[in-house]
Protein backbone atom coordinates (compact mmCIF):
# COMPACT_ATOMS: atom_id res chain seq x y z
CA UNK A 1 0.00 0.00 0.00
CA UNK A 2 1.53 3.46 -0.72
CA UNK A 3 2.28 5.59 1.82
CA UNK A 4 -0.76 8.32 1.46
CA UNK A 5 -3.00 5.57 1.26
CA UNK A 6 -2.24 3.67 4.49
CA UNK A 7 -1.67 7.25 6.46
CA UNK A 8 -5.57 7.87 5.68
CA UNK A 9 -6.66 4.52 6.36
CA UNK A 10 -4.07 4.23 9.87
CA UNK A 11 -5.28 7.62 10.72
CA UNK A 12 -9.49 7.52 9.97
CA UNK A 13 -10.10 4.55 8.22
CA UNK A 14 -10.92 7.32 5.46
CA UNK A 15 -13.37 9.16 7.04
CA UNK A 16 -13.40 12.79 5.83
CA UNK A 17 -15.38 13.43 8.61
CA UNK A 18 -13.21 12.77 11.21
CA UNK A 19 -12.45 15.50 13.95
CA UNK A 20 -9.75 14.07 16.45
CA UNK A 21 -9.28 14.42 20.15
CA UNK A 22 -6.83 17.82 19.60
CA UNK A 23 -8.95 18.91 17.04
CA UNK A 24 -7.26 17.10 14.04
CA UNK A 25 -9.23 17.12 10.96
CA UNK A 26 -9.84 15.24 7.18
CA UNK A 27 -9.22 11.57 6.92
CA UNK A 28 -5.41 12.62 7.48
CA UNK A 29 -5.98 14.28 11.02
CA UNK A 30 -4.51 17.30 10.29
CA UNK A 31 -4.36 20.18 13.16
CA UNK A 32 -6.14 23.39 11.98
CA UNK A 33 -2.96 25.34 12.73
CA UNK A 34 -1.11 23.49 10.01
CA UNK A 35 -4.16 23.05 7.46
CA UNK A 36 -3.95 27.37 8.03
CA UNK A 37 -0.47 27.69 7.07
CA UNK A 38 -0.14 26.03 3.81
CA UNK A 39 -4.26 26.91 2.52
CA UNK A 40 -6.75 29.16 3.32
CA UNK A 41 -9.59 26.41 2.40
CA UNK A 42 -11.87 25.35 5.00
CA UNK A 43 -13.33 22.39 3.11
CA UNK A 44 -11.60 19.65 5.45
CA UNK A 45 -13.88 17.37 4.58
CA UNK A 46 -12.77 17.17 0.73
CA UNK A 47 -10.33 14.52 0.25
CA UNK A 48 -8.65 16.53 -2.63
CA UNK A 49 -7.87 19.71 -1.08
CA UNK A 50 -6.78 17.11 1.98
CA UNK A 51 -4.27 15.03 0.30
CA UNK A 52 -2.65 18.00 -1.30
CA UNK A 53 -2.60 19.86 2.59
CA UNK A 54 -1.20 16.17 3.48
CA UNK A 55 1.47 16.39 0.99
CA UNK A 56 2.76 19.96 0.99
CA UNK A 57 3.18 18.84 4.99
CA UNK A 58 4.82 16.10 4.17
CA UNK A 59 6.68 17.25 1.49
CA UNK A 60 8.31 19.91 3.97
CA UNK A 61 9.44 17.24 6.54
CA UNK A 62 10.33 14.84 4.09
CA UNK A 63 12.73 17.32 2.95
CA UNK A 64 14.07 18.70 6.39
CA UNK A 65 14.51 14.80 7.40
CA UNK A 66 16.56 14.73 4.24
CA UNK A 67 19.05 17.81 5.39
CA UNK A 68 19.65 16.34 8.66
CA UNK A 69 19.93 12.71 7.70
CA UNK A 70 21.12 12.88 4.00
CA UNK A 71 18.72 10.00 3.02
CA UNK A 72 14.58 9.21 2.40
CA UNK A 73 12.87 7.77 5.37
CA UNK A 74 11.88 4.54 5.63
CA UNK A 75 8.56 3.77 6.42
CA UNK A 76 8.86 3.32 9.87
CA UNK A 77 10.36 7.06 10.42
CA UNK A 78 7.24 8.36 8.01
CA UNK A 79 4.99 8.04 10.00
CA UNK A 80 7.15 9.00 13.11
CA UNK A 81 7.55 12.24 10.53
CA UNK A 82 3.68 12.69 10.69
CA UNK A 83 2.88 12.57 14.30
CA UNK A 84 5.43 13.37 15.84
CA UNK A 85 8.28 15.33 13.70
CA UNK A 86 10.22 16.60 16.46
CA UNK A 87 11.33 13.42 17.38
CA UNK A 88 11.66 11.88 13.92
CA UNK A 89 14.21 14.74 13.16
CA UNK A 90 16.16 14.42 16.26
CA UNK A 91 15.76 10.43 16.08
CA UNK A 92 14.65 10.04 19.62
CA UNK A 93 10.93 8.68 18.97
CA UNK A 94 9.60 7.47 22.01
CA UNK A 95 7.74 3.92 22.51
CA UNK A 96 4.60 5.10 22.05
CA UNK A 97 5.32 6.81 18.61
CA UNK A 98 7.37 3.58 17.98
CA UNK A 99 5.02 1.14 18.30
CA UNK A 100 2.37 3.47 16.15
CA UNK A 101 5.12 3.84 13.07
CA UNK A 102 5.77 0.08 13.56
CA UNK A 103 1.91 -0.65 12.69
CA UNK A 104 2.02 1.89 9.67
CA UNK A 105 5.00 0.49 8.56
CA UNK A 106 3.55 -2.92 8.46
CA UNK A 107 0.53 -1.83 6.84
CA UNK A 108 2.83 -0.04 4.05
CA UNK A 109 4.02 -3.64 3.26
CA UNK A 110 1.07 -5.35 4.05
CA UNK A 111 1.19 -6.59 0.12
CA UNK A 112 4.82 -7.42 0.04
CA UNK A 113 6.76 -10.32 0.22
CA UNK A 114 8.84 -8.85 3.50
CA UNK A 115 7.21 -7.11 6.54
CA UNK A 116 8.77 -3.87 7.93
CA UNK A 117 12.21 -5.15 9.70
CA UNK A 118 12.19 -2.57 12.18
CA UNK A 119 11.30 -3.48 16.08
CA UNK A 120 9.09 -0.50 17.59
CA UNK A 121 11.87 -1.34 20.86
CA UNK A 122 14.95 -0.41 18.49
CA UNK A 123 13.46 3.31 17.93
CA UNK A 124 12.33 3.89 21.61
CA UNK A 125 14.03 6.56 23.67
CA UNK A 126 15.04 4.64 26.49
Amino acid sequence: MDRLSALSMFETGDDDKMVGKAGEISRYQVLKAEWSSVTTSKNYRDPNVAKQVTLKLLQQRTERFKELRKRNPTDFEFYALWNAPTQAFTGRISRVVAERSHRFANLCNLNNTTVAGLKASQYAAN
